[in-house]
This record gives C-alpha cells, sequence and structure tokens, in this order.
C-alpha cells in the first residue's frame, strides 16, 4: 500500500490542478447565422456562464438573418462571463452579420488568411420596383441600412474599436484581412491557433459591464460544445439545396402514392420530405413565385399523362420547372441561393421521371386489353351455323356467342373478334 502512496497522491494533485485551473467553453459555427445556429450559440454560453471563466467561438460565417444575428449580439452584450470570437481556422471569414458579432465580442481575433466585412444589408424578399427588379424600395432601403449603421456604431464603440471603419463595413461592403484588421483597430490578436490565442490572453484586461478584469487563460480546460444531433440536423436542413431537394422528393413521393394508392411507402416519405421543406421554407427567404411555377409545371405533367400533346405540355413542364427553381432563392445572398449545381440535376431527374410515367402510359393505353369482356378483341374461333343477314353465332374462347359481321360467313369457317357489345360480337374471317 505504501508502494502505491506516491502515485495516488500524484494524481489527486493532478485532478486538483485541473478542477482549480477552471474551464473555457469552446463553440464552433461553420455556416450560415439562423435560428437553429444561433439557438445553439445562445445555449452554449448560457452553460458557459455557470461553468467557465472564459467562452470562445470558432467563427466561419458568410452571414445570415438579421434576427438571428441579433439573438446572438444581444447575448454576447449580456454576458458576465468574456467572450472571444476568434475567425478560425485559415481561409474562414466573418463576413456580413458575422462582422456584427465579432464586434459584439469582447475580444476579436483573427488567424492567418481570413477576413472580415462585407457587411451591407440585403432584402431577403425584394420588391420589383421600375425598372430595377428585385431591389428593395429606395425608401426601406435607407431605413434598413441606417439601422445597420448604427448597430454596428454601438456595438464598435461599446468595444472600443474604430466604429468609423466598421460603419464602412454597412455602407461600402468593404473587407479587411487579419492584418489590416488589426492595424485599423477592429480586433485585438491574430492567433494561429486556440492554443496560442490562449497564451494571448492570459494577462490581458478587459471591460465586463463597466468592470476591469484581468483575464487569466493560462492552464485552462478547453471544452468543446458541439451542436447536439437534433440542432445538426435541423442546421443541414436549413441549408437552401437540402430544402429544395426535400421539396422535390415530397412532391414526387405523394404524387407516386396517389397514382398508386396502398404503396404507403412514397407516400410516408414524400410527407416527411415535405413538411420538413415547409419548416425550412418558413425561415429560409423565398420567393412564392418560384414555388407556384415549380407546382405548376407538376401539373403540367401530371395532365400530360391523360391529355396526349405530342410533348409540349411536358416541354412547358421542364420550363416551368427550371424558371421556378432559379427564381425560388433569387435575390438573395449567395449563400442563401440554391445552386444551379442542384437545380439541374434535379429538374433533369424529375422531367426524366414524368417522361417515363407519361410514355408508360401512353403504351399502357395502346396495349390490347386482355382482361374483361373487351379482352375477347382479337381471339379467334369458329362459325357455328351460316351467317343469315350478317347475324349468326360464334365459338370463341371456349363459349358460344351471337355474333355480328359484314362479311359472307360459312359454317365452320375461321373468325376474329373485332369488338364486343354487351353480349354480341363483331367478327370478320380470319
Amino acid at each position: 500500500m505504501r508502494r502505491w502512496l506516491p502515485v495516488i497522491l500524484f494524481l489527486f494533485f493532478l485532478c486538483s490542478s485541473a478542477l482549480a485551473a477552471g474551464t473555457v467553453y469552446v463553440a464552433e459555427l461553420s455556416g450560415t447565422i439562423n435560428p437553429v445556429s444561433a439557438g445553439y450559440i445562445v445555449r452554449a454560453l448560457s452553460d458557459a456562464q455557470e461553468k467557465a471563466e472564459l467562452f470562445v467561438l470558432l467563427l466561419d460565417t458568410p452571414g445570415g438573418l438579421a434576427s438571428s444575428m441579433d439573438e446572438i449580439t444581444r447575448a454576447f452584450l449580456n454576458s458576465h462571463i468574456p467572450i472571444a470570437t476568434y475567425v478560425y481556422p485559415r481561409g474562414a471569414r466573418a463576413a456580413s452579420a458575422g462582422a456584427f458579432i465579432m464586434m459584439a465580442s469582447h475580444i476579436a481575433a483573427m488567424s492567418p488568411g481570413t477576413h472580415i466585412g462585407a457587411a451591407h444589408p440585403v432584402a431577403i424578399q425584394p420588391i420589383p420596383t421600375g425598372d430595377n427588379k428585385g431591389a428593395m424600395p429606395e425608401e426601406m432601403a435607407h431605413k434598413i441600412t441606417n439601422d445597420a449603421v448604427a448597430n454596428i456604431r454601438s456595438l464598435a464603440n461599446l468595444r472600443g474599436r474604430n466604429a468609423d471603419l466598421a460603419e464602412r463595413f454597412v455602407l461600402e461592403s468593404i473587407s479587411l484581412t487579419e492584418t489590416e484588421a488589426l492595424d485599423s483597430n477592429i480586433i485585438d490578436i491574430i492567433s494561429n491557433n486556440l492554443s496560442e490565442l490562449l497564451d494571448s490572453l492570459d494577462g490581458k484586461e478587459i471591460d465586463i459591464n463597466g468592470e476591469r478584469i484581468a483575464l487569466s487563460t493560462s492552464g485552462l480546460n478547453i471544452y468543446k460544445r458541439v451542436m447536439n444531433p437534433r440542432e445538426k440536423f435541423l442546421f443541414r436542413i436549413l441549408d437552401p439545396n437540402v430544402a429544395y431537394l426535400l421539396m422535390m422528393l415530397g412532391i414526387l413521393g405523394i404524387f407516386f402514392e396517389l397514382s398508386h394508392p396502398g404503396a404507403i411507402f412514397p407516400g410516408v416519405v414524400g410527407g416527411i420530405s415535405l413538411l420538413l421543406a415547409l419548416y425550412a421554407f418558413q425561415i429560409l427567404p423565398i420567393n412564392y413565385a418560384g414555388i407556384f411555377l415549380i407546382l405548376f409545371g407538376i401539373v403540367l405533367f401530371i395532365i400530360d399523362i391523360k391529355v396526349p400533346s405530342y410533348g409540349l405540355l411536358s416541354l412547358g413542364g421542364i420550363v416551368s420547372l427550371l424558371i421556378g427553381s432559379f427564381l425560388l432563392t433569387s435575390g438573395n445572398e449567395e449563400f442563401l441561393r440554391i445552386s444551379w449545381r442542384t437545380i439541374l440535376p434535379t429538374v433533369i431527374f424529375v422531367a426524366a421521371f414524368f417522361i417515363f410515367v407519361i410514355a408508360a402510359a401512353l403504351l399502357a393505353q395502346k396495349r390490347q386489353v386482355r382482361t374483361g369482356m373487351k379482352g375477347l378483341i382479337g381471339e379467334t374461333g369458329y362459325a357455328v351455323d351460316d351467317f343469315v343477314d350478317g347475324k349468326g353465332k360464334v365459338f370463341v374462347h371456349g363459349e358460344y356467342w351471337h355474333a355480328n359481321s359484314l362479311d359472307i360467313i360459312k359454317k365452320g369457317s375461321e373468325v376474329i373478334v373485332t369488338d364486343v357489345s354487351g353480349m354480341t360480337l363483331t367478327v370478320k374471317p380470319k
């Protein structure tokens, strides 16, 4: 027992040191700023308020929704622990709404090869006005821009940063490299990695709700707060490309279920996919004219199954589907638009699916009937007696039938059925 006592004491010392060292919570946002990512960051920060000495957000975003950005900045402004937002890894950016989040942080840091800025507000559902289709009305654009300018200036002034340059992020959509941002007093630190950032922050004084405190980040335990499975799933759905694919899958699934009642699986998958797409489109900025054009295109395909149009209706459906798909997210910022690399293969697949269904329906209409009374058409038999005044009896398909014919038919001659009317056949000599 004495032999193990030093080992036990050493392990106890290590555990005590780790507990005494404190914790830094690290959250990561890579992608658009939306209600799901905002909820994740706010929940991670709320958890950190009780358990950590420092909260670090690793940021790489092209921007996002203003409402979600406001939710994050509001939580940052009311935090009673220090918050460091770190644009990481190399090649990352804090664009648009990401620039506001950087300004709201107590510490703004960037890694080499990153950039910040381009925060001019963009209409999420443009209103066509005059010759400039898809642009915001001038008065509304002026109001939104002024509000964004006041917001970013307020955040920059609160954190002691260059408010005039931050204003240019909004008014002129300028972007800065990490060195330009550091030299211009937009950020505080350039660090190669998280460990280097924590070492650089050790002893740095910051203002927390009017109180100056010195950071002690040496030896902090790092705890990474990742999205839970539900958040990851919903965050993925809010990708415009994924939402678009779910909508198309939902439409196809429901169509297949209605055309083949009882299949069940396509209907279930289609219904779930369509509901998930509706959830995404409730949050994402979309143009409803695009949805109507997509639905109109599907209707044209369905009509072409019933009404022979020699391909004209299908052609109209393809054009309507293509225009509607591009129009669905037109006018949005690039990260909120559906990629043409997603649209083109999807439209081709949907068009091929309906063209296959239309071709199968046309072949079925031309195929000879094999069941019921009409199934007798094309069958052969023989005359039981001579036809008198075009009427007589025939033996067809193991049964005796009354028959009519415009031809002269003698007893025992072979006949072929050309039509069925009630219980009487129309025949001709084979």
